[in-house]
């Protein structure tokens, strides 16, 4: 919808919007018990200041919880893109992930 009031032009966009595909929700991953010698995925997608962020964590568990093994990767794709490999990477490699972005 365009509204025109004193010689300016607005756009308003509708948020009621309906998605055009069909999208099949996923369970998520069962809880661990523990992160007891466990490792952790920190995956940076390239937003303003999560890679900071996830440095800051990797330290978190470094002081608090040394058993746990951390490895901290960028995502090599554009932040919208999905990456199938770095998701198997995770499923094979990683008992857990920690997804982050910044702000």
């Amino acid at each position: 919808m365009a509204l025109k009031t004193a010689g300016s032009v607005v756009t308003v966009l509708d948020p009621r919007g309906q998605p055009t595909n069909v999208i099949e929700p996923l369970p998520m991953a069962p809880r661990l018990d523990s992160l007891e010698g466990k490792t952790i995925h920190l995956i940076d997608i390239g937003f303003g200041g999560g890679w900071e962020f996830l440095e800051e964590v990797v330290a978190w568990f470094e002081r608090n919880m040394p058993s746990v093994k951390t490895v901290l990767k960028h995502k090599t794709g554009i932040m919208f893109m999905d990456e199938p490999q770095m998701w198997e990477d995770a499923r094979r490699d990683a008992h857990a992930v920690i997804f982050g972005v910044g702000g």
